[in-house]
């Protein structure tokens, strides 16, 4: 590598990583707003025009707090928690494709910090350790209510990864890859000439899977049962304030546009508008860089549905119980993942493929 490849590198990893942490003020002043809009009250209007100011005070508000650590904690592990659930969370974005290719320097560039031939396994196995986050936080916190969210985060995490990969193990037989940027790529054009060639067109169970475990994995209503306001008062970040909070919070929120971004790309073409090609869409612009850009406002725009929905369904559905969590895994979710295999392996073996 390099010296202009290791800056171009660095210029990426910075870039994209400001970019989508910049999705925890947006996304909490949205949060809101639908929650007031479902409620039926205002929601943010004080602080700067229509409240769009309020996560600034926020962030000001979190970084000016005192910040105690309680008596009889782990204070080693009650202080690196919140950074063990988001620095994971941080990482997967690493292997998520943006975008095609853009000119910089007179090189192409790739919009994605790191194109790694298993980039599927690597989002999975770095956004499972986030877990231990919320494992460390609730023990060391000394708190019974942070214990009981902690073990329940643990079985939850462990009965969701199941169908979550197993739903991954669909897409990778349609595709032939655990390439992310490779399926991305395969996922150009249409399918029989009407539908876009997207990966929920030819794994659409596979996907509504994915999407259920994804709320899991991201402990959001309604399976936010580690935190439960109503039983655990908040329950494994109880004993946390300040900062420490608000890392906690980041970490929610990061792992929302990853596991947004994720499904994107599986399911929804990633960069690729429907019914155009890329090379239709370089004729028309003419530059490779402008083509570029819509191809980063299409991904933008296919994560940011996902994550409204994440909204919607919070401040829609009630919270399950633990027993119809686990159930809905062990019982539902997990049978339906084989059986989908199952189904794929002998579809694609008659009809020769994809």
């Amino acid at each position: 590598m390099t010296v202009l490849d290791f800056i171009i590198a660095g210029l990426k990893a910075i870039v994209i990583l400001v970019a989508v942490i910049q999705v925890v003020p947006v996304m909490i002043y949205v949060e809101r707003k639908v929650a007031a809009l479902i409620q039926d009250r205002p929601g943010p209007n004080r602080v700067g025009p229509f409240g769009l100011l309020q996560p600034v005070a926020d962030a000001l508000k979190f970084l000016l707090k005192e910040d105690p650590i309680p008596l009889y904690t782990h204070r080693l592990l009650y202080t690196l928690a919140p950074f063990l659930s988001l620095i994971p969370a941080c990482l997967v974005i690493a292997a998520l494709p943006i975008a095609d290719k853009a000119i910089l320097f007179g090189k192409e560039i790739t919009i994605q910090i790191s194109d790694l031939d298993v980039s599927l396994i690597y989002v999975l196995a770095i956004g499972s350790l986030g877990v231990y986050g919320i494992l460390f936080g609730g023990w060391a916190s000394n708190n019974k209510y942070s214990l009981i969210g902690a073990l329940r985060s643990a079985s939850q995490m462990v009965s969701y990864e199941l169908p979550l990969g197993l739903a991954a193990v669909g897409a990778v037989m349609v595709f032939g890859t655990f390439s992310l940027r490779e399926m991305v790529l395969q996922q150009e054009g249409t399918l029989l000439g009407v539908l876009p060639n997207w990966g929920i067109f030819y794994q659409p169970i596979g996907f509504l899977i994915f999407l259920v475990a994804s709320f899991a994995e991201t402990n959001r209503l309604p399976f936010d049962l580690p935190e439960s306001e109503a039983e655990l008062v908040a329950g494994f970040h109880t004993e946390y304030g300040s900062m420490k909070f608000a890392t906690f919070f980041m970490a929610e929120y990061m792992n929302l546009a990853t596991m947004s971004g994720l499904m994107t790309v599986i399911y929804f073409g990633g960069w690729h508008l429907p019914w155009v090609t890329d090379a239709q869409l370089l004729e028309l612009l003419g530059s490779q860089n402008l083509l570029c850009l819509i191809q980063v406002g299409t991904y933008i725009f296919k994560v940011s549905v996902f994550m409204f929905l994440y909204v919607l369904i919070r401040w829609t559905l009630p919270r399950f119980r633990f027993d119809q969590l686990l159930t809905l895994s062990w019982g539902s979710l997990i049978p339906i993942g084989l059986l989908n295999i199952v189904v794929s392996a002998i579809l694609m073996y008659v009809l020769g493929g994809k």
